[in-house]
């Protein structure tokens, strides 16, 4: 019984916050929940809340209720390609910049992908006060399409220790995610991991190569009713 209370109390106290914090627009701006939205977010809650607590499926039933159910048929990869351009019109000049890609990945994924040193100062896991509007953007498009979960993965190159370059791959990612959960998405749908210089996508053996190892990679998921 005690576990019940538990699992219950905790996805209330999450979903809580879709009503105390402000909605977020398309453009990434704050405003105040509308009569109709805040009806949607007391139903995702309870919606959470009951999906929580069916046996060992508790959290992705949390997520898939809060989602207000899941994706299915031609309807996924519909949702997605919009995801992808809403993204690619309001990340434009990053994209052009070179320092944010887009990229559609198999089974209807999706990949927004960061440079580190235009993310975090070197060698450190504090985001960067003038990357804090490219995230403003990321966190309002991600609110708009809330049936995804995100699994937000920090790399670094073989410079240093693979100890250290672990530590640090996974506090990026954890700053990204805290950032995310700052801007009001549900945190049901955030997962943070590091991997360190284990996955690297150049040879490590220029400097051109290794600043495109250290990156922090969102793989952004749609939430289906397989899920």
């Amino acid at each position: 019984m005690n576990e019940f209370w538990m699992r219950s109390g905790a996805v209330f106290l999450a979903g809580s916050l879709l009503l105390v914090a402000c909605a977020t627009g398309e453009q990434g701006n704050r405003r105040p929940l509308t009569e109709t939205q805040a009806g949607v977010a007391i139903g995702a809650i309870t919606g959470a809340a009951i999906g929580a607590v069916v046996a060992d499926k508790s959290a992705k039933g949390a997520v898939i209720g809060a989602a207000g159910g899941g994706l299915a048929g031609g309807l996924i990869g519909r949702y997605m390609e919009e995801q992808r351009r809403d993204f690619e019109k309001l990340l434009a000049p990053e994209i052009s910049a070179g320092v944010v890609r887009v990229t559609p990945l198999s089974d209807d994924r999706l990949l927004v992908g960061m440079t580190s040193e235009t993310t975090f100062e070197m060698d450190s896991d504090r985001i960067k006060p003038g990357f804090h509007s490219t995230l403003n953007k990321i966190s309002g498009v991600v609110n708009k399409y809330g049936k995804t979960r995100l699994t937000i993965a920090g790399h670094t190159d073989s410079t240093g220790s693979a100890a250290h370059n672990q530590g640090l791959s996974e506090r990026r990612a954890r700053a990204v995610k805290g950032y995310l959960f700052s801007e009001n998405v549900y945190p049901g749908r955030l997962d943070a991991v590091g991997y360190g210089e284990d996955q690297p996508v150049a040879s490590n053996e220029t400097e051109e190569s290794r600043r495109r190892n250290r990156r922090v990679d969102i793989t952004i998921i749609p939430i289906t009713t397989e899920s």
